[in-house]
């Protein structure tokens, strides 16, 4: 395989910043609104995003995480038993603004699982996405975030890897193609 840097460390920074800066552009206070990570990956971008809103706007702002992992339109067909991750949403979504983060935006279909699990904890006002990388070219459903990070021109069989320091070893985002056979 080949990889190809896409985001270094210092622009990963720059796009978080930009992100919360547009965020507050269209909450302001966030009083009304909550932020809620996808597991697995979104909730690492997600923390990073809280982190740096509360510092800005030097307020509390309601954070918690989902895992949609049940709510999967294909978690029956999978060989291998599934394991799911944790859930903390410890306050009160109904008529809130909920910006939903995840990592990376492929086909839709992790989105709208998650999408289905926030339902359980009531009826937000609004839900908005917000994504690091876009592979805009990939969906299988009409889901479009409202924040993106970056957009990435990708074929299905690349890959988009997101990584994070303290999780690994640096924080970068890296597509991966598929060598050829020329």
């Amino acid at each position: 395989m080949n990889r190809r840097t896409i985001l270094n460390e210092k622009q990963v920074e720059l796009t978080i910043n930009r992100l919360c800066q547009q965020l507050i552009e269209n909450h302001g206070d966030f009083r009304d609104s909550v932020i809620i990570g996808l597991q697995p990956r979104g909730v690492y971008l997600a923390q990073r995003i809280h982190k740096q809103l509360e510092s800005l706007l030097n307020t509390q702002i309601e954070f918690g995480y989902l895992d949609s992992t049940f709510y999967r339109d294909d978690f029956r067909r999978r060989k291998n038993p599934i394991t799911a991750g944790t859930t903390e949403i410890d306050f009160v979504i109904e008529d809130k603004k909920v910006v939903f983060i995840d990592d990376v935006l492929f086909t839709g279909r992790t989105i709208r699982s998650g999408l289905d699990a926030l339902l359980a904890f009531g009826r937000p006002l609004v839900v908005e996405l917000l994504v690091l990388i876009d592979r805009r070219f990939s969906r299988q459903l009409p889901i479009e975030p409202m924040y993106v990070g970056k957009q990435v021109d990708s074929i299905r069989m690349e890959r988009v890897e997101v990584t994070w320091k303290g999780l690994e070893k640096e924080t970068k985002v890296v597509l991966y193609t598929p060598e050829s056979d020329e």
